[in-house]
């Protein structure tokens, strides 16, 4: 029988999808499922968005798309950026894909040959990972602690860079962490970046405009315009407006890197469908209402859900400032045991979790798990209701929170 291509044998599943995956075969199966897995928003645009789709089947032309992506869409995408404090971007600076991770794809191929070096920080998203394995990288990881707040240093940065890798991946504001960098700590990062002139720097920003605390939103070329020469900023629908489903991504960067995406494009997707060009460029240059009424809610969720973790006896959540994740520091159930099972990892717990009290979250190794917080109200009580409960039957050890709460309302003292 023919063999596949080995490259075959560095790809891997999404360990996010395979979470999420599960989590639907067990409510398939009659199971009360709770997923904090994939990272989904939980809202739906604007009505302008799918009125701008309903005008365009209704005017389809039937006609294949452009490569780079439609202009509509581009020119929405370049105000997207004037807002962002990113100017003067042209369309031949811009590209579309289906979905960021489509676009990260496509740069890993333009810009990396096997064996090139790829750094970016941990914790990362998994998807890094597993495209850096397809592409044959050599992978150079950047430990960031919690001691650090789970974010790169200058010195750090400065020395990673040292070694010349082909790209330097940086996520702002973090997936899985929710981190985000201060405005001067871009400025520093900044700063090192200019110094290493052979580097080509992607940034995955897709939760530009899910920023809290008043922090702001910070690129590398606010601070060092002439990065703009190798910088390559990744954008999304698929969080800030409610549009996973539309597999909407966008990359701003030098021409070459933008033309280089288009050709990939033209030699497997074509292009975006006419309707989702459409649907697109209304989000992205209508009313912008929608974002920063969500942006407030998932604020008030981040609240609910670090003070409902950091509740749990042992377990250690920071406050994250972007996103809609949490990432709690769960080790203090390793070694333990449920159901007869030891827990060695989060690999274990999160199994644990979600076979035995049907709470889906993702395992972020070695000690975290990442939890969208994103979710309705009332499963996140439920969520947490049954975690508790799971801390119990794992550490005899670990009291009950609210012992005398057993009900939806029981915690309401953490408001979730």
């Amino acid at each position: 029988m023919p063999q596949l291509a080995q490259r075959m044998g560095r790809a891997k599943p999404s360990a996010i999808m395979v979470v999420a995956e599960t989590a639907q075969r067990l409510k398939a199966e009659g199971r009360d499922v709770i997923s904090f897995s994939i990272g989904v928003p939980n809202f739906l645009p604007g009505e302008h968005v799918y009125e701008a789709a309903r005008r365009s089947l209704e005017s389809d032309s039937g006609q294949y798309g452009s490569n780079r992506g439609a202009n509509a869409v581009l020119d929405a995408f370049i105000g997207h950026l004037g807002r962002l404090g990113l100017d003067g971007y042209t369309r031949n600076n811009c590209a579309t894909g289906v979905g960021a991770k489509h676009i990260l794809y496509n740069l890993a191929e333009a810009l990396l040959d096997e064996g090139d070096g790829f750094a970016f920080a941990t914790p990362y998203w998994t998807s890094y990972m597993d495209i850096a394995e397809i592409v044959g990288a050599d992978i150079q990881l950047l430990p960031c602690p919690p001691e650090q707040d789970y974010k790169l240093t200058p010195e750090q940065l400065d020395a990673a860079l040292a070694k010349k890798p082909r790209v330097f991946l940086f996520n702002n504001p973090s997936n899985p962490t929710g981190m985000v960098y201060t405005k001067d700590e871009i400025a520093a990062l900044a700063d090192v970046v200019a110094r290493h002139p052979d580097t080509w720097i992607i940034t995955d920003d897709i939760y530009n405009m899910m920023v809290f605390d008043g922090v702001g939103y910070h690129n590398f070329v606010h601070f060092r315009p002439e990065l703009r020469e190798r910088v390559i900023f990744v954008d999304s629908l698929s969080k800030t407006y409610g549009m996973p489903g539309w597999r909407v991504g966008l990359m701003a960067g030098p021409e070459v890197v933008a033309k280089a995406v288009t050709t990939l494009n033209s030699n497997h997707i074509t292009s975006l469908p006419e309707v989702v060009s459409a649907a697109a460029a209304a989000a992205l240059s209508g009313p912008q209402d929608v974002p920063a009424q969500r942006c407030a809610e998932f604020q008030a969720k981040r609240d609910q859900v670090v003070a409902a973790l950091n509740a749990i006896p042992g377990v250690v959540c920071p406050v994250p400032q972007g996103a809609f994740y949490a990432f709690p520091d769960v080790s203090v159930a390793f070694g333990k045991s449920h159901g007869g099972k030891v827990i060695g990892n989060d690999v274990d717990l999160c199994n644990a979790l979600l076979e035995a009290k049907g709470v889906a979250c993702v395992p972020a190794r070695p000690s975290a798990s990442r939890a969208a917080c994103a979710s309705a109200t009332p499963a996140r009580r439920r969520s947490w209701r049954r975690a508790w409960r799971g801390s119990r039957s794992s550490s005899p050890s670990c009291p009950d929170p609210h012992p005398h709460e057993h009900e939806p309302h029981a915690v309401r003292s953490h408001p979730t």
